[in-house]
């Protein structure tokens, strides 16, 4: 990291040094594990402690933070921690130097144009009629299939596989292992109860800023396009199955799944292990706790837990009687003897 004054910092993201503007930070670090020259964050109260023993140089914290013992850092008041920490963060990995050129062990489709501003890594395949944007970096063992669209400033980690026609949107992030555009989950059983494969005739269409963490996979539709929307982020090894339709800045905790043809609106955020069943829809604003299971639609604004889920705070009702149980069954049992 470049060194920077806490008042530099502070102008970047919009906040205001209370404590010594001049003390230079070079480094990004934990609170807990805070040292000189380090740049920490407090947004969670549960790490406050740490804020009175750190050696770190300065700590970015809320605007209405009012510390109970004294101070040795410089604090940057800020409106959200969290995220003028991670803006922070980004702005010094977009100084890092970046390599670019096409590697020997690559294999470019005749025809195919790499922008001068890319880096293509051992092992690449780059099949036909494939278009790359400017600025991509595709690390070694990346497969992009015939016809596929890749924006400008992708990132396609080692492994990640975009299948036949698939479209990836500017600024993309695939993280390793993710499968964009596998052949959707279509059979159809015939009278003897066979199943017949239904060809998967559709494409995946990510929109820009989408980051597909390890391992996840995004099916192709039957016909016309499973679609991620702009801004969202699905976290390692999360199923999307074919012709789902997820909108904008949406967020994925791990191993969700996503039945076919299931709709969703907009700044969802979803837990764990959620389950979806397919053909349902699922408003905007929503909150759904891990391990829930999703039956049927769900309005704008439901925070849902359970499975099958129910709203939130019914949940928190029945569980207080359900840790009961055992208690009251005694009871039952007590008075049906008497």
């Amino acid at each position: 990291m470049i060194q920077f004054s806490t008042a530099q910092v502070a102008a970047f993201i919009g906040g205001k040094v209370d404590g010594d503007a001049e003390t230079i930070v070079s480094s990004f670090a934990k609170i807990e594990q805070g040292k000189a020259g380090d740049l920490c964050f407090l947004a969670n109260m549960a790490y406050e402690q740490h804020l009175y023993s750190t050696s770190a140089s300065a700590v970015i914290v809320a605007d209405d933070f009012k510390p109970s013992k004294a101070v040795s850092a410089a604090l940057i008041r800020v409106k959200n921690p969290y995220e003028a920490f991670a803006k922070l963060m980004a702005f010094a990995e977009s100084q890092k130097p970046r390599a670019t050129g096409v590697s020997e062990l690559a294999f470019i489709a005749q025809g195919v144009e790499i922008p001068s501003s890319c880096l293509i890594g051992e092992f690449v395949v780059v099949q036909k009629n494939a278009k790359i944007g400017e600025n991509c970096t595709i690390y070694p063992q990346v497969f992009i299939g015939e016809n596929a669209i890749v924006g400008n400033d992708v990132v396609l980690f080692p492994g990640v596989k975009v299948m036949n026609d698939s479209v990836i949107g500017n600024r993309c992030v695939l993280n390793a292992g993710a499968i964009i555009g596998g052949d959707g989950f279509g059979f159809a059983p015939d009278e003897k109860g066979h199943y017949n494969k239904i060809p998967q005739l559709g494409n995946v269409v990510l929109e820009d800023d989408v980051e597909i963490g390890a391992n996840t996979t995004i099916d192709r539709a039957t016909m016309g396009s499973t679609r991620i929307g702009q801004g969202t982020k699905l976290d390692n090894l999360i199923m999307i199955a074919h012709n789902v339709e997820l909108g904008k800045h949406n967020v994925f905790a791990a191993q969700a799944g996503v039945s076919g043809s299931t709709k969703m609106g907009d700044h969802n955020m979803i837990g764990g292990q959620v389950g979806f069943s397919g053909h349902i829809k699922i408003g905007s604003h929503c909150k759904i706790a891990a391990q829930s299971g999703i039956m049927s639609d769900v309005p704008n604004e439901a925070s849902l837990m359970g499975s099958p889920a129910i709203p939130s705070n019914r949940y928190f009702r029945i569980y207080a009687i359900f840790r009961k149980l055992d208690e009251l069954a005694r009871k039952v049992n007590s008075l049906e003897n008497k």
